[in-house]
């Protein structure tokens, strides 16, 4: 595939569309307030992994993520496992550390909800998080599930925090395999959990190191999708060279980089703390690449080789960020 039709593919895509969502409802929201969109500000503003509310000497975070309903229905207990590993993923993305969650399920029957109580049942004790409550509909005519997430944090990551000249780091777990036929790269199920929570633990450790102070999980933007929020977010732009994407051997990159990993970030690094960063990811196995450079042109070019294409131009069109 060439680059060009990388890109006309990746602005077609679902996770690209399902994002272009937001800036529409901070919007609408934000025009119903009577402070507008200040009513929305807290220590991070929208657009972030987490809500970051100042408590004390540090944060308290607070997220929440919904399954989609066709994945819901077609795997149930990967639903249940992802609904918590995801909420996890956006705490520690921001530099916490996770607390608890609740969930909110609706299913027809309650035979209906074991499957999906299974498998967030078994994230939970894997990744060390309780589930404390929730709410629930054994009523419902269609299965539909949401998990939401608090956690703590000392010292943040954030998504408004990329400066230009700060090298773009995709650190990712390769040891993992599609959950077919969707785009989920699964490299949780089934790994040692003191594995998982030590690999998750870096990125607290970056925070509070002044290693790193912006990052992003990868969400079902993909790669690309994900950078493009974190630049938005920074009002800046990038050159992302995609030969320089980590990747399995045996997935083609247009699939890959629109990929949504158990374990995969995407981070701002000043060029004096690479090396160290990406040994930090290397000493645990996990793989860790300069894939581009942050600049001030508010504009995300994609290469490879010689052919290079603009996949966004933020000056022209709102991703997930309202215009003004």
């Amino acid at each position: 595939m060439s680059v060009s039709d990388l890109v006309a593919s990746l602005r077609e895509s679902r996770g690209f569309r399902h994002k272009t969502d937001i800036a529409g409802v901070v919007s609408s929201l934000a025009q119903r307030l009577p402070g507008g969109a200040n009513d929305l500000g807290q220590a991070v503003a929208v657009g972030d992994d987490c809500a970051a509310l100042r408590d004390g000497d540090g944060y308290l975070l607070f997220a929440i993520e919904g399954m989609v309903s066709d994945f819901v229905q077609a795997m149930p207990w990967f639903a249940g496992y992802s609904s918590v590993m995801v909420n996890v993923s956006d705490i520690y993305a921001m530099g916490g550390r996770p607390l608890a969650v609740v969930d909110a399920l609706w299913s027809n029957g309650l035979e209906a909800a074991q499957e999906v109580l299974a498998g967030m049942a078994a994230a939970s004790m894997v990744y060390g998080v309780p589930i404390v409550g929730g709410h629930t509909n054994a009523r419902s005519d269609h299965g539909q599930l949401a998990v939401s997430i608090v956690g703590r944090a000392s010292a943040l990551l954030s998504s408004f925090a990329a400066r230009p000249g700060d090298r773009l780091l995709m650190a990712v777990d390769l040891r993992g395999r599609f959950e077919e036929p969707y785009p989920f790269w699964n490299a949780s199920v089934g790994a040692p959990a003191a594995r998982l929570r030590g690999d998750l633990e870096l990125l607290p450790q970056l925070a509070e190191s002044g290693l790193c102070d912006a990052a992003k999980d990868i969400s079902m933007a993909g790669t690309l999708g994900t950078a493009m929020m974190l630049l938005e977010c920074s009002q800046a732009g990038a050159r992302i060279d995609l030969d320089a994407i980590p990747r399995p051997v045996d997935v083609p990159l247009a699939r890959w980089v629109t990929a949504f990993p158990s374990f995969g970030y995407l981070l701002s690094v000043r060029e004096a703390h690479v090396e160290q960063v990406q040994a930090l990811f290397a000493a645990r196995s996990l793989a860790c690449a300069v894939i581009g450079t942050v600049d001030d042109s508010r504009k995300v070019v994609v290469h490879r080789d010689e052919e290079s294409e603009l996949l966004w131009d933020f000056g022209g069109e709102s991703f997930i960020v309202p215009a003004p």
